[in-house]
């Protein structure tokens, strides 16, 4: 089957000089005006600030670690003086009474979990994060193959799901979604256990010897996937001002009626809400992927199921967060970010090589921020402005413009184009987490990562010195490191 394209990612670009950010060209041309400015007034004062400028352009020209060498100074000392100050590790008692005993670590401390009703006799958990105010539901979605469907079907999932997107222009009370692929190994005792559990014992000899014979051929050992799509919200855009958070969990509720119809044409199936007990068992085997099986048989047992009063059972005992790993309970994770998207045609099939299940637990996270419909149309023209000034500025430097410049202005009319024909716009980012139970695992973990991100063209980075942040951020619990970054 021939695989679909559509397009460039949009994303906005810096227009710094070089291939630097905002920032590093900005301190660039300061110190080139003020060199300029005192060479003016006395020639010989400018020697003087020639050294002290050499320092500054090595400092935003030399590249370390996916960044300049200045922000990757900063970086080892905002991690120096947080471990410093004991902040780079957690420990929970297993008796401790205090009201706070059993919050979570790093970025997740503020948020608890709430049991809502969905009007349906049932039941679902929303993440509430009690300092920013905000509250995220997860819907639990399957998704589609579209290895097996037609090209059509395809095309169709793809334009539904990017109206789905741009319908959040039109909800500033939805900063944020997030949509999250976890893959983990599943050591056959699923299948056994879902056979045993529907023989009947008083079924003919044979049948029973049939069956099992099927279970010892099945092979040993399979993968778990699981989809998630979390929405969060923030009650205090909501039309009607609630007063509590038990009317703004049903605000919650109503918006994710609206929100459930539309996914039925992207290509996903709702299997339902996530609930308090699920969000439980996924924070708890993340942190501690050992008690995978024994959360999991919690959550099929009909009764001594998982308490939800509390965070005790999703809270590790214990985390450390090292400069490039994150270690927890009976697991060693390490994160990354989205650096680069591909600078191709996206196909259908972009991201396969590396949500493939493999013998780790592997979650990928993709962040969608929607762009309020009303400024949309700015930030584009301001895009395509950019675009454009960076490729008049590299034709009369280099006398010269290179194809990716041309092809960057390119993406950012057709962007505005399509904006003025009723697409919205949305900022988008990537966050990746792998965790393995053996140390001697955790090299082969990382190579096999990045290099299915290479083979999907993606570049990733490691999150140096924020490895909590970025693992806390595939979870369902509404993180968003841009947003943190801003209010820090």
């Amino acid at each position: 089957m021939t695989q679909r394209t559509y397009g460039g990612w949009r994303r906005k670009r810096s227009i710094g000089l070089l291939g630097l950010g905002f920032t590093s060209t900005m301190l660039l041309m300061a110190s080139l005006i003020l060199l300029m400015l005192v060479a003016f007034v006395n020639q010989r004062y400018a020697g003087y600030l020639v050294p002290p400028l050499v320092v500054v352009f090595a400092l935003a020209l030399v590249p370390v670690q996916g960044t300049s060498l200045l922000g990757f100074v900063l970086t080892r000392v905002r991690w120096w003086w947080a471990t410093v100050l004991g902040r780079t590790r957690y420990r929970a008692g297993v008796m401790v009474e205090h009201p706070r005993a059993f919050q979570l670590p790093g970025v997740l401390a503020p948020v608890t979990l709430l049991s809502v009703e969905d009007g349906r006799n049932g039941r679902f958990g929303i993440a509430w994060n009690r300092r920013l105010g905000h509250m995220t539901a997860t819907l639990l979605v399957s998704s589609n193959s579209v290895w097996l469907a037609e090209e059509s079907d395809v095309d169709t999932w793809v334009a539904n799901w990017h109206n789905w997107l741009a319908g959040f222009g039109y909800m500033p009370w939805v900063p944020w979604i997030a949509v999250t692929v976890e893959s983990s190994p599943d050591p056959g005792a699923t299948l056994r256990g879902q056979i045993s559990a529907e023989v009947d014992p008083d079924s003919p000899e044979p049948a029973r010897r049939i069956l099992g014979e099927l279970v010892s051929l099945a092979p040993a050992v399979s993968a778990q996937v699981e989809t998630r799509v979390s929405i969060t919200f923030d009650p205090r855009r909501f039309p009607t001002n609630p007063k509590g958070r038990m009317e703004a969990a049903a605000e919650v509720n109503n918006f994710l009626n609206q929100i459930e119809n539309g996914l039925g044409g992207c290509g996903v199936s709702v299997v339902g809400r996530a609930t308090p007990e699920q969000l439980v068992a996924t924070v708890r085997s993340a942190y501690d992927p050992a008690a995978r099986g024994v959360m999991a048989q919690m959550l099929d047992a009909e009764k001594d199921g998982i308490e939800t009063a509390n965070w005790s059972e999703a809270t590790p005992v214990a985390a450390e967060t090292l400069h490039d790993r994150y270690i927890h309970d009976s697991g060693m994770s390490v994160a990354w970010v989205w650096q680069q998207a591909p600078r191709t045609h996206v196909t259908s099939t972009v991201l396969s090589q590396l949500l493939t299940p493999t013998r780790w637990n592997k979650r990928t996270t993709l962040l969608f921020r929607p762009w309020p419909a009303s400024s949309a149309a700015r930030a584009l023209e301001s895009q395509n402005t950019a675009a454009q000034y960076k490729s008049e500025l590299s034709a009369r430097v280099r006398h010269r413009v290179s194809a990716r410049d041309s092809q960057d202005l390119a993406y950012a009319r057709q962007a505005a184009r399509e904006e003025t024909m009723g697409a919205g716009l949305v900022q988008m980012s990537l966050y990746t987490s792998v965790t393995v139970e053996s140390p001697e695992e955790f090299d082969r973990a990382v190579s096999h990562t990045e290099s299915s991100a290479e083979t999907s063209r993606i570049r990733l980075r490691r999150a140096w010195g924020a490895q909590d942040v970025a693992f806390a951020t595939t979870l369902p619990l509404g993180v968003c490191p841009p947003y943190l970054a801003q209010r820090n």
